[in-house]
């Protein structure tokens, strides 16, 4: 068995490494959620294993804690549409998750805290991402 990815993040570097973790990531857009009384903004994925001997993935968890309001670009109406994670990045107070298609979400954050969690066990790919 593999181990599992367990990473938390707090400061403005942290936000590059998990943007290269989560490249690739498929997120369908029912998995992403907004709870604004706890100030989470949550994201179920399938985490490309980059770091893995055999192309795989995983389902993980992204946590972006401290939020005080989300936006959302370029979001179809169909919630069950699945897009992938291109990067994630900081602009000011905001933290951005850019998406193919388009789509990108904007997380205003009062701090860096983030949580990256890979849960159960990862399965095989044949589809390897391929970049330019």
């Amino acid at each position: 068995m593999a181990e599992k990815l367990a990473l938390l993040g707090r400061e403005p570097g942290d936000i590059e490494t998990f943007s290269a973790l989560l490249q690739d990531a498929t997120v369908r857009l029912a998995d992403v959620g907004f709870d604004r009384k706890a100030r989470r903004l949550a994201l179920l994925i399938n985490r490309y294993r980059r770091e893995a001997d055999a192309p795989s993935r995983i389902r993980s968890a992204l946590r972006v804690e401290t939020v005080e309001a989300v936006q959302r670009a370029g979001w179809p109406n169909d919630p069950e549409a699945v897009t992938v994670i291109l990067s994630l990045a900081q602009d000011g107070d905001w933290l951005i998750i850019t998406c193919a298609a388009g789509i990108a979400i904007r997380a205003r954050i009062e701090v860096i805290d983030l949580v990256l969690e890979d849960m159960g066990d990862a399965w095989g790919t044949t589809r390897v991402p391929q970049h330019d």
